[in-house]
C-alpha cells in the first residue's frame, strides 16, 4: 500500500467523527441562540468549568476513564461483528468483585499485591458476564444484542440484591469500604486537583488501550477477530472458529468494562455502590463509535464525551443542561451511520429478516 493510499484511508477514517463535531457544534449554536443566549459565552463556560481549572479537568479525567474502559468494550466486540450492550453491566460486575476482593484481603496487604489482586478480580468478574452471551452466540446463535440487554437488568438487580440484604452499611446501598487495594488520587500528587475523583486508574486506562492495540494488530488471536468481523463466512473457509472468537471476544469485552470498575471502587469511593454504572456503559458505545473502534481512538472519543458531560454542569446556569444530551445525540448519531462495523451489522440484520 503506498504512503498516499495509507494517508487517504486515514484521512477518510477520521473524517466521520470530525464532521459529527462540526454539525454538533452547529445544531448546539441553535440551540443556544433559541434560549436567548450568546454561543460564545456559553462555550466559554464549558471551557473554563473543564479544561481552565484543575477540578474540572479532574473530572473530566475521571469520567474519561471509566468511558475508556467501556468505549473498549463496546469496541472489540464491534471488531468481531458483535454489538456489546452489556457493558454496564459488566462494569459493574467488575467493581462488585474488586469491592469483594479488597474486603477479603487484610487491612495492610501491600498495595504491590492488593491492587494487581482486585484489578484481575474486576477482569474476572465482568469477563464471566460477558462470556454468558458469548457462549449462546457460540453455542445456539442468540443475538448478543438481547441477551446482553437483559443481562444488564438481571446483573444490576442481582447486585443490588446482594448489597440491600447481606452487605449495605446502615441505610445506605454501599458495601463497607475495601480493607485494601486502594489506589492514589490525583490529588495525592498535584494538590491543585483537590476535591476531583481524578486517579491513578487513567494509568491503568492508558495500559489497557495500549494492551488493546497489540493484540488486535500484533497477534493471530487478533487477526481472526477482526477477519471475523470483516467477513465471518471467508474466514470460517480460511480455518477460523467463528464461534470461538465470538466467545472470546464477549469474554474479554465483558472484562474490558469489568476493570473500569476499579475506578470508582479502587479510586474514588473505596466500596461498591449501587449506581454507579449508571449511564457508563452506554455512553461506551457513543465512545467507541466515534473513536472508530481503534484503541488509540476511544481515549480521545472519551476524553470528549466526558468534557461535554463535564461542561454540562458548568453551563447549567444559563441554557438547560439537557441541551448537552442533544449534542451528545447529534454526534452519535452522525458518526453511528458512518461506522462500517455497525454498517455490516445493520445489513446482516435486514437479510435475516428478508429470509
Amino acid at each position: 500500500m503506498s504512503a498516499r493510499t495509507s494517508t487517504g484511508s486515514l484521512a477518510t477514517t477520521w473524517l466521520a467523527p470530525l464532521i459529527a463535531i462540526l454539525i454538533a457544534a452547529i445544531v448546539g449554536d441553535i440551540l443556544i441562540l433559541s434560549f436567548g443566549q450568546a454561543p460564545r459565552d456559553v462555550f466559554r463556560l464549558l471551557v473554563e468549568g473543564t479544561w481552565q481549572n484543575a477540578y474540572g479537568m479532574g473530572q473530566v479525567l475521571y469520567k474519561a476513564t471509566t468511558l475508556t474502559f467501556t468505549g473498549l468494550s463496546v469496541a472489540l466486540g464491534l471488531r468481531a461483528g458483535l454489538f456489546n450492550i452489556g457493558a454496564e453491566g459488566q462494569l459493574a460486575a467488575g467493581g462488585f468483585a474488586a469491592a469483594m476482593a479488597g474486603l477479603l484481603l487484610p487491612a495492610g496487604t501491600p498495595a504491590l499485591l492488593a491492587v494487581p489482586f482486585c484489578i484481575v478480580a474486576a477482569g474476572l468478574g465482568g469477563g464471566v458476564v460477558g462470556a454468558v452471551p458469548g457462549a449462546l452466540k457460540a453455542r445456539f446463535g442468540a443475538s448478543e444484542v438481547i441477551v446482553t440487554i437483559m443481562l444488564n437488568f438481571i446483573v444490576l438487580a442481582f447486585l443490588n440484591w446482594i448489597v440491600a440484604t447481606k452487605l449495605h452499611v446502615g441505610e445506605s446501598l454501599h458495601t463497607p469500604a475495601i480493607n485494601a487495594g486502594a489506589l492514589p488520587r490525583l490529588a495525592d500528587v498535584a494538590p491543585a486537583f483537590h476535591g476531583s475523583a481524578a486517579n491513578a486508574t487513567i494509568l491503568i486506562a492508558i495500559a489497557t488501550a495500549a494492551a488493546v492495540g497489540w493484540y488486535l494488530f500484533r497477534t493471530r488471536a487478533g487477526y481472526d477477530l477482526r477477519a471475523v468481523g470483516l467477513q465471518p463466512d471467508a474466514a470460517e473457509n480460511g480455518g477460523v472458529s467463528v464461534g470461538r472468537v465470538h466467545f472470546r471476544a464477549m469474554m474479554l469485552a465483558g472484562a474490558l468494562a469489568g476493570i473500569g470498575g476499579v475506578n470508582y471502587v479502587l479510586g474514588y469511593k473505596q466500596y461498591y455502590e449501587e449506581g454507579f454504572a449508571a449511564g457508563s456503559g452506554f455512553l461506551g458505545i457513543a465512545v467507541a463509535l466515534v473513536g472508530r473502534n481503534h484503541p488509540l481512538g476511544v481515549p480521545l472519543a472519551a476524553l470528549l464525551f466526558a468534557t461535554i458531560s463535564q461542561g454540562g454542569l458548568a453551563v447549567n446556569a444559563i441554557v438547560p443542561k439537557q441541551m448537552v444530551e442533544v449534542l451528545t445525540a447529534v454526534v452519535i448519531i452522525a458518526v453511528a451511520a458512518t461506522v462500517p462495523e455497525v454498517q455490516r451489522l445493520v445489513g446482516s440484520a435486514r437479510r435475516r429478516l428478508a429470509a
